[in-house]
C-alpha cells in the first residue's frame, strides 16, 4: 500500500507517511532556512520517525563507488565471501555474514511469531570501534571487540567503503545539528556526544527469489541506535513501514535520496516525543530480483550517557527512562541477536 504524495514547498516535496525532504537549503542557506527544514525534519520525526533526503551533498561519485564495490563483493563466489568471514569471538560481527546469520528482531523474544524462516540476507559489516589498525574517531578499545577488520580482496573496494562511511558520519553530523534545532536546543548540543561517534555501515545483499509478494526477506524490526541513513536499491524498494493503524506502508523509491529513521536509542533520548518505527523488506512478487542497501547506523560516542534531553520532558510528562550508556546499549543488542543466529 502506497501513500498519496503531495507537493508541498521548497523544503516538504512530497507530503505522506515518509514525507521527502529537501535539506539544501540548511545547507546553503542562513539561520532562518535551516530552521524552517529542522522543524519540517521534527514533525516527520514525531509522526512516522521516517523520511526521504534529498539536496544532502554527497557526491554521487562516491555513491557510485560503494555501489559498485558491495555488488562486486556480492558477485564473488561463496567460498572467497567465506574468507573474510565474522569473526565469532567478535559481538560486533565485522566482515561477511552469510544469510540468516543475524536477527533483525530486537530482543528475539517475538522472532518465530513474526515469520518461521530466517531472514534472507547476506551483510558486510565495517564497524572501525576498537579497531587495533588505529582507525580514528571512536576513541575507545576494549578487549571484547579489538578485532582487526575484515576486507575483501575486491579492487578500491576499501576505499569506496572508507570514503562512503566517512560521508554518512559527515552527514549524521548535520542531520543531528538540525535534530538539535527540532528540539529547541542549541545547534551544537549533539556535537560533543556525536564527536567520537560509534557508527557502523552495512552492505546488505538480498538474493533473488521466487516468493510470492509480500514474503518476508528481512524481518520487522526497529533499529537499536541514534538514526540511520539508508541508501536503497534504486531498481526495486520492498522496504516497508508499519502504519498508525498496523498496516504495511511502502517507502518509494527516489533517486538521489537517503531513507533517514529514527532509531530506539533516539527516541529514548527524546523521552518518546520522536517515534522509532517498526519496518521490514518483503518480496515485491514472484520473480523478485536480487536486492542491495547500504545502511549506516549512526551511535554517539560509547561513552555518551543517553538520559532525557531538557527539552523533552516536562511536569506533566517526566523521564520514562533511566539514563543508559551508548557503548554498553549497542554491545547488549548485538549479542543478543549474534546469540540467536550463531555464525
Amino acid at each position: 500500500m502506497t501513500q498519496p504524495e503531495v507537493i508541498v514547498d521548497q523544503v516538504v516535496l512530497r507530503d505522506g507517511f515518509v514525507p521527502l525532504i529537501d535539506i539544501s537549503s540548511a545547507r546553503n542557506g542562513d539561520q532562518r532556512q535551516r530552521q524552517a527544514v529542522a522543524d519540517a525534519i521534527g514533525r516527520c520525526c514525531e509522526s512516522s520517525g521516517f523520511l526521504l533526503l534529498v539536496g544532502h551533498g554527497v557526491p554521487d561519485r562516491v555513491i557510485d563507488d560503494a555501489n559498485r564495490a558491495l555488488r562486486e563483493f556480492f558477485s564473488l563466489p561463496q567460498a572467497v565471501k567465506e574468507q573474510v568471514k565474522a569473526d565469532p569471538s567478535d559481538p560486533l560481527a565485522r566482515g561477511f555474514s552469510s544469510a540468516g546469520s543475524l536477527a533483525a528482531t530486537n530482543d528475539g523474544a517475538d522472532r518465530a511469531a513474526e515469520h518461521e524462516s530466517p531472514d534472507h540476507v547476506e551483510k558486510f559489516v565495517y564497524f572501525p570501534l576498537g579497531n587495533p589498525e588505529g582507525v580514528d574517531g571512536p576513541g575507545w578499545t576494549d578487549q571484547r571487540v579489538a578485532v582487526a577488520e575484515r576486507w575483501p580482496e575486491v579492487a578500491g573496494f576499501r576505499t569506496a567503503y572508507q570514503r562512503y562511511y566517512d560521508e554518512m558520519a559527515a552527514l549524521a553530523t548535520e542531520l543531528s545539528r538540525l535534530f538539535a534545532l527540532a528540539l529547541g536546543l542549541r545547534e551544537d548540543w549533539f556535537d560533543e556526544k556525536i564527536d567520537r561517534h560509534n557508527s557502523n555501515l552495512m552492505a546488505n545483499h538480498y538474493p533473488a527469489d521466487n516468493q510470492p509478494e509480500g514474503h518476508i526477506r528481512l524481518s520487522p524490526h526497529s533499529d537499536w541506535g541514534n538514526l540511520t541513513i539508508l541508501l536503497q536499491d534504486e531498481s526495486q524498494s520492498g522496504l516497508q513501514v508499519r502504519g498508525d493503524r498496523g498496516d504495511w506502508l511502502d517507502v518509494p523509491v527516489v533517486p538521489g535520496s537517503f531513507v533517514i529513521n529514527i532509531g530506539d536509542l533516539l527516541a529514548r533520548w527524546t523521552n518518546d516525543r520522536w517515534v522509532s518505527t517498526v519496518h521490514r523488506v518483503v518480496s515485491t512478487g514472484a520473480p523478485t530480483a536480487e536486492r542491495f542497501s547500504l545502511p549506516f547506523f549512526h551511535q554517539p560516542n560509547f561513552d555518551a550517557v543517553i538520559e532525557c534531553i531538557p527539552t523533552c520532558a516536562t511536569p506533566d510528562n517526566p523521564a520514562r527512562y533511566e539514563p543508559v550508556v551508548s557503548g554498553p546499549y549497542l554491545l547488549d543488542k548485538f549479542r543478543v541477536a549474534y546469540a540467536l543466529n550463531p555464525q
